[in-house]
């Protein structure tokens, strides 16, 4: 037992790993900056919920990056050779244009607010494509779906800066601030790409031209199954999070509008949700290994689907005049309930779209993998606010919950429970 705990412990510690772990903190950064921050930024400055919904569609590059990933798997920058060339790029454009929002306030500057963010998802989501590619590639199938649980964890660890430590700053500093030192928390994953990356050895060698990098990772995902299965995985890839994504979409405000403060939310809400996230995260990774891709969809995805009631549960208590012992703790429970299940899905999620890939475009698959999950978080969300307004908390939530359905349905088909998953080489 000793000797196994060692020998775990040796291959997280690995260069490999270790670049999972920086490069995943260094993806989750400007998501949740962008989807986290700014809202309760916009929120703080008395800025309506309608709009405030509507600006996730500056999430529109994150659906859309597999138009230009074929760029990213045929153009190589100088020096650092096809992914760290990438990788290195898009993290220092990131680290300024998340230092800029220090220069502009929401109620001057909202269309430049919007179309820094629109620049900012843009490249965020290009570092996304790379790293994915990255990740795919330097990990043998044997080591993807542990790579895949430090990536996915160290991801949901960067949310406590934007979504934590940032709300709790902006309590007792101009916001200026807090933008500048939110930004620099970009700098550990730009050295990681410097100094611990290495370019994959496949990628020393290969050279594809934009054309094979255009056509040929749509032929190979449409002929190796029929047209049928194809079409249902990606529809499954769209709908699996429908519904956990559109409820906490406007997570942030529906804290504020339920009497919790910025610091409330700093301290409970979010390290509620994060250390769950981040346990269950690392549990689920091991249980995937132990149950496959298939079972670990099914039931990982059912814990995701029926903690959604949390929220309405909460929310059916209507704004709180006071906030004592008792609704922080209401508000840790659902949240961390919440983050249980999205600690297990996503770990099996994202090992899913990996298997999905060929190795020979990974950039271009996998951007169109991940691109289809980020629909429901980008053009769907951004209806949450007229939704949540119309509807009321309450009854929104339990819509998220029938939302959910689908995608577990389609499990039948792209899942079937007693059947092994294979990787595509």
């Amino acid at each position: 037992m000793t000797s196994l705990k060692s020998s775990t412990w040796r291959q997280i510690c690995s260069r490999k790993m270790l670049i999972c772990i920086f490069t995943g903190f260094s993806s989750g950064l400007p998501l949740y900056f962008l989807y986290s921050l700014i809202p309760a930024w916009l929120r703080s400055e008395q800025v309506d919920l309608k709009t405030i919904g509507l600006f996730a569609l500056i999430g529109i590059p994150y659906t859309w990056k597999f138009i230009w990933s074929p760029m990213m798997d045929a153009v190589r920058l100088p020096r650092l050779g096809l992914r760290r060339g990438w990788m290195l790029l898009t993290q220092i454009v990131l680290l300024l244009l998340l230092s800029a929002y220090a220069l502009l306030e929401p109620q001057q500057h909202l269309q430049i607010i919007l179309g820094l963010s629109l620049v900012t998802a843009f490249f965020s989501a290009s570092q996304d494509i790379v790293i994915d590619a990255f990740r795919r590639e330097v990990l043998s199938d044997e080591e993807l779906v542990l790579g895949n649980s430090l990536y996915v964890n160290s991801y949901r660890i960067s949310s406590l800066i934007p979504a934590s430590l940032s709300l709790i700053l902006a309590d007792i500093m101009p916001w200026s601030s807090v933008f500048v030192v939110t930004a620099l928390f970009m700098v550990p994953g730009l050295l990681a790409t410097l100094l611990v990356a290495r370019e994959p050895v496949r990628l020393q060698t290969q050279r594809l031209t934009l054309q094979q990098t255009i056509i040929e990772p749509f032929r190979d995902f449409f002929t190796r199954q029929s047209l049928t299965q194809a079409l249902t995985v990606l529809a499954f890839i769209l709908l699996y999070k429908l519904g956990d994504s559109m409820a906490t979409a406007l997570a942030t405000p529906f804290y504020l509008d339920m009497g919790f403060s910025k610091t409330d939310i700093g301290l409970i809400a979010k390290n509620a949700g994060l250390w769950p996230a981040v346990i269950f995260g690392i549990i689920g990774g091991v249980w995937v290994n132990k149950l496959g891709v298939n079972r670990a969809l099914w039931l990982f995805g059912l814990v995701q689907w029926v903690t959604i009631l949390g929220f309405a549960w909460l929310a059916s208590f209507g704004h709180f005049d006071q906030i004592g012992a008792t609704e922080r703790t209401m508000l840790a429970v659902v949240i961390a309930a919440e983050a249980v299940g999205v600690g297990l899905g996503t770990v099996a999620f994202v090992s899913y779209m990996a298997q999905q890939t060929n190795t020979v475009f990974t950039a271009t698959q996998f951007a169109l993998l991940s691109s289809l999950s980020a629909v429901p978080r980008t053009f769907m969300n951004a209806a949450t606010g007229y939704l949540i307004e119309w509807l009321g908390y309450v009854d929104f939530f339990w819509l998220c919950f029938f939302l959910g359905i689908p995608g577990m349905l389609l499990l039948f088909k792209v899942a079937p429970w007693n059947k092994k998953a294979v990787s595509v080489s």
